[in-house]
């Protein structure tokens, strides 16, 4: 049995961060180890309340599961201030933990902000060296970048620029362009282009926790990153057709992907 860990917020919608991501490891076929940084209060109309975890709790807890059972693979979402960020940072080179996936939360799809401003720049300096691939959407990627990101040029320039921070992968994710979604992936020499079909009509909730924790489970199970990403973006795809409708917002909720495929 392979073991995926997440290390990010708790939704108490069940709709993204931890919930999710727990959802998706076992949709596909790995073991779901949890380190909690956050609790949120949230629902399908945003996020009400968020209270974050003692930085030395969050270490314990990554000592606790990583020392005992080990890791495969890990997924780092919300983190939320610049103590957890460093503590991340350090336990991951401590505890040794292999193929990490940084899916850099900074707001919620309500604006919320999940990262603190001065906590970004702890990101890139201490976390983000440490990853194998960081995904951030747009948005994220000129937070981190310094830039405006509105095409695929510039979506080029910012990706360079993270990957100047230290990561072996940089992919950003371009479900926000106008247009056919395309995500771009960087390795520090080339781009690679992964296109799929837009799926109009519901916003899910947490699709960018969906899809990166789709690369981790993936990673943890020996595929390629190149592989691992080619299959999460089929799997995001199923799981919007997928989604239902909760609560009285506007937000549709994950159900799981195509279970044939794990």
């Amino acid at each position: 049995m392979k073991l995926a860990l997440t290390i990010a917020g708790s939704d108490s919608s069940g709709g993204a961060g931890i919930q999710a991501d727990l959802k998706v490891f076992a949709d596909l076929g790995v073991y779901g180890l949890s380190v909690v940084t956050a609790v949120t209060a949230q629902n399908s109309l945003g996020v009400q309340k968020i209270n974050k975890v003692p930085q030395r709790i969050v270490a314990a807890q990554i000592d606790s599961v990583v020392r005992d059972m080990g890791v495969d693979a890990c997924k780092i979402g919300m983190l939320f201030s610049e103590e957890i960020v460093s503590r991340v940072a350090e336990r991951i080179v401590r505890r040794e933990i292999p193929n990490v996936v940084l899916d850099p939360v900074i707001f919620a799809k309500d604006g919320s902000r999940l990262l603190l401003a001065r906590a970004v720049q702890r990101m890139r300096q201490e976390l983000i060296p440490k990853c194998l691939i960081v995904t951030p959407n747009l948005v994220e990627a000129a937070e981190l970048a310094k830039i405006q990101v509105t095409d695929l040029d510039s979506v080029k320039e910012a990706a360079k620029r993270i990957h100047d921070f230290g990561p072996n992968y940089v992919l950003i994710k371009g479900g926000h362009l106008d247009g056919e979604p395309v995500d771009m992936l960087y390795d520090g020499s080339q781009f690679v282009e992964y296109r799929s079909e837009r799926v109009e009509g519901p916003t899910m909730h947490g699709t960018g926790c969906v899809f990166s924790a789709a690369i981790t489970a993936r990673l943890a199970r020996g595929d390629s990153v190149q592989d691992s990403i080619k299959f999460a973006k089929d799997y995001i795809v199923a799981s919007i057709k997928k989604s239902v409708k909760l609560g009285k917002g506007q937000m549709w909720y994950f159900t799981g992907g195509d279970k044939e495929r794990g």
